[in-house]
């Protein structure tokens, strides 16, 4: 009974571990652009069931309840919250923020495509819309050399103002991406999703059509991280983490006491 209770308060242990991980990653990205934090989800691990419900009692009666023993707790996943992050205005015509659902499409190194909602964009030396890191907008956007100024509209078509032209003149048409599951979407880092069968088929169209948001030029999408709520979770997991370690503690000291007395 008492390694039991060791192993029980051992998997609460590692259970409150991994949820402060999660804690800390939500605060470390509290001024990421556009990030989405997420929360761990617990369940219970298996049941040893001692007397089960229903079962026969006597010849004439039956256990009301039974006897069901838990051995622990396990961090079931991890789910990304999608709430939107405040807009903030950067006064910068490349910096994009998608007001609503959806991403941006980005051609990663190697060929696949990710997907972020950080549109902090800057213009290539080809002249191509690109990430900070220098990957592809895709579809692909190019900035024509001269170019006076780029306006992005709200359903993210690309205009470009030429030297001597008063009319613009349209360049391009940047799409957003969207999931029939995007909490499904898998995290690689440096801002980028990617697709995976839980996510479903990704699904191209313009800002503003069929759920998709509006883009909005010139701003950028702050992080959805709540400091005083992380904070809050982070005590909650730091009382639940003595607890365990206390359990561990009092069943030591049952086993040390019938070994010295039994």
């Amino acid at each position: 009974m008492g390694s039991a209770a060791l192993h029980i308060a051992r998997t609460g242990l590692d259970a409150q571990d991994t949820r402060m991980r999660v804690i800390s990653n939500n605060l470390a990205n509290v001024n990421t652009t556009a990030f989405k934090k997420d929360r761990a989800s617990f369940q219970t691990l298996a049941y040893q069931v001692v007397t089960a419900p229903g079962a026969a009692s006597t010849a004439e009666t039956k256990y009301a309840t039974g006897l069901n023993l838990g051995t622990g707790v396990r961090v079931q996943g991890t789910q990304r919250l999608e709430t939107q992050g405040s807009l903030q205005t950067t006064g910068n015509g490349l910096d994009m923020a998608i007001d609503g659902n959806g991403y941006f499409q980005i051609q990663l190194p190697g060929g696949g495509l990710g997907y972020t909602r950080a549109g902090n964009f800057s213009r290539s030396a080809e002249g191509q819309l690109v990430t900070s890191e220098g990957y592809q907008v895709m579809p692909g956007v190019t900035i024509p050399e001269g170019a006076i100024s780029v306006t992005v509209g709200t359903d993210g078509t690309v205009s470009a103002q030429m030297p001597n032209q008063t009319d613009l003149t349209q360049i391009g048409q940047i799409q957003i991406a969207s999931f029939p599951n995007p909490a499904g979407l898998q995290a690689v880092g440096d801002n980028y999703l990617i697709e995976t069968p839980a996510s479903g088929t990704v699904a191209l169209g313009n800002a503003g059509v069929d759920g998709r948001g509006t883009i909005r030029q010139g701003m950028l999408e702050g992080s959805n991280v709540n400091v005083v709520e992380e904070l809050v979770d982070m005590i909650e997991t730091q009382r639940a983490y003595e607890v365990n370690s206390k359990m561990i503690s009092a069943t030591d000291e049952m086993l040390k006491y019938v070994n010295q007395n039994i």
